[in-house]
This record gives structure tokens, C-alpha cells and sequence, in this order.
């Protein structure tokens, strides 16, 4: 029987507050309820607070480039279908340095899941505005408040054809475990957009500003995560209201399964002839 203890915690460098700690121990008690061992694990991260989280837990992990952290860990699903990919990482390196990636990944819907911690703000580098920070939101970079219109990535991927779209809020740490624990078995490209207070940098999505707006879907009735017009209606809520839960999920292929030579076994379980490399090599030579 696999225990937390195993996804052994490690000394963080995040504020004392930070939304952040509870995201992690979510995901911690989440891999252990699922029986997954931190050697069938991998976790990938950009660059960010958020993107510190594979320096964090027992388990394998990547560190990428700002904006890049969903191109290896489609590699990785591909070289062994059999690990359970993880890319955890913020608003910023998710939707700005790496929205184009976002989209594309969506487009070739690899088995991985997408955890993003969405502070609507730059933590790392000391509170610029992200591509989701609220219109007029005043920072030390934008004193007379930000002038452009977030982005919304629940309606980008809805949009998109992502087959699985949920939002969650860090204070509601079992909501979001159980939400990650949906996504972590689905089927392909899941994406959790996590909404996670800075308690450093932006003074004013809070705590206390989230806990009087966000509501579980779950306790919604008739809410069908299956209806795509509900599912936009519910992702275009902002505001006074703000839902958590699945959004959208339907079945759709994985890249692995559109692949037949994928199949039988992962790619690095095939052996290597040397020669024929070799050879290949020669050409270039």
C-alpha cells in the first residue's frame, strides 16, 4: 500500500500562505489514493513558483524553459505510455510564454495532465500582471492598473476541442483533490486551471475574495459536464460567481491511442540497434 510519506516532502522556498502549499499536498494525497508510486510518476515544471513544484515531491522530474514545459512531457508520454505525466506549472508559463503550446497540445490531445496555478499574477519575478490578471488590476508594474482584458482558458480550451476542463481553488483542498484525481484518469490532454491566491503580490484576489465567489459545480443541479453550451455558460462566469469543478469532459482518442506501433510496448522498452544508428549517423558525417 503506497503512503503519502513516500512522495517524500521536501523544504519549500513559497511564502508562508501561499496558495501553492495546498496544491501540492493535494496532488501528494491524490497520486497516494490513486496506488501510483513516485517512480511511475513524472513531474514537469517551466519556470515559476509554481514550476518549483517537481523540486518538491518524490517522484521523477523535468525542469523546462519558460513556456516550455508541455513539449517534453508529450516526449516523455510517448517514450513510456505507461508513466503518469504531470505538468505543473503557473498562469504565465502556462498561457503566456507557453500558450502556444497550450494549444497545440490541446490539438494533439497527449495523455498527460495539466495542472496550472493561476495566481493571475508573476510571482517569481516580483508581481508583473499575467495573462489572466483582471482588467485594472494595479501592480507595481502596471501603477495605473492593467489595460487589456484577461484571457479566459476555460473558454480558450472548451473552444479548442480540450476533452477535459476543470477549474479548482486551492482553499477547497479536498474539492480540488478529488478534481485532480478525475483528471489524472482521464484519457488524454486533462487541464486544471487552479485558482491559487499570491499572498504576496496581488492583494486583491484572496483568500477571502475567493472563498465569498467560488461555488462547486457538483452542487449544482442539472449541470451536465457533457453539454457544451453549459459548459461555456458556466466558463464565462466571472465575478460574483465563480464555478469549480468539471467544466467539460467527453471522450476522445489520446495521441498514444492514434498510433498503432505504440501499443504493444513504450518506446523504451524497444531495443536498440546500434548498427543502424550508427549508420544514420555516418551520412551526417
Amino acid at each position: 500500500m503506497i503512503e503519502k510519506k513516500e512522495f517524500l516532502t521536501f523544504e519549500t522556498a513559497w511564502c508562508p500562505g501561499c496558495g501553492d502549499h495546498s496544491i501540492l499536498e493535494a496532488l501528494k494525497e491524490a497520486l497516494t489514493e490513486m496506488g501510483k508510486n513516485p517512480h511511475e510518476v513524472l513531474v514537469v515544471g517551466g519556470i515559476g513558483q509554481a514550476a518549483k513544484t517537481p523540486q518538491y515531491i518524490n517522484a521523477n522530474g523535468f525542469e523546462g524553459l519558460h513556456g516550455r514545459a508541455l513539449p517534453p512531457a508529450a516526449a516523455a508520454k510517448i517514450a513510456n505510455h505507461h508513466l503518469t505525466v504531470i505538468v505543473d506549472t503557473g498562469d504565465g508559463d502556462s498561457y503566456g510564454e507557453g500558450g502556444n503550446h497550450f494549444i497545440h497540445n490541446i490539438k494533439r490531445n497527449a495523455d498527460i495532465t495539466h495542472f496550472v496555478h493561476d495566481n493571475q499574477i508573476y510571482g517569481l519575478t516580483k508581481g508583473q500582471s499575467s495573462p489572466t490578471s483582471d482588467l485594472g488590476l494595479v501592480t507595481d508594474f502596471t501603477p495605473d492598473g492593467v489595460n487589456t482584458n484577461p484571457i479566459n482558458p476555460m473558454v480558450a480550451a472548451i473552444g479548442l476541442g480540450c476533452g477535459f476542463v476543470a477549474r479548482a481553488f486551492s482553499g477547497d483542498k479536498e474539492h480540488l483533490k478529488k478534481v485532480m484525481k478525475a483528471a489524472l484518469d482521464y484519457n488524454g490532454y486533462a487541464l486544471v486551471d487552479i485558482l491559487q491566491p499570491c499572498v504576496t503580490f496581488n492583494k486583491v484576489n484572496t483568500f477571502a475574495w475567493y472563498k465569498k465567489r467560488v461555488y462547486r459545480l457538483d452542487d449544482t443541479p442539472g449541470y451536465d459536464p457533457t453539454d457544451k453550451i453549459q459548459a461555456f455558460t458556466k466558463a464565462l462566469e466571472w465575478g460574483d460567481k465563480i464555478p469549480t469543478g468539471i467544466l467539460y469532459q467527453e471522450d476522445r482518442e489520446s495521441y498514444t491511442d492514434k498510433v498503432p506501433f505504440l501499443q504493444d510496448a513504450p518506446l523504451v522498452d524497444l531495443p536498440v540497434k546500434t548498427d543502424v544508428i550508427r549508420s544514420f549517423l555516418r551520412e551526417f558525417m
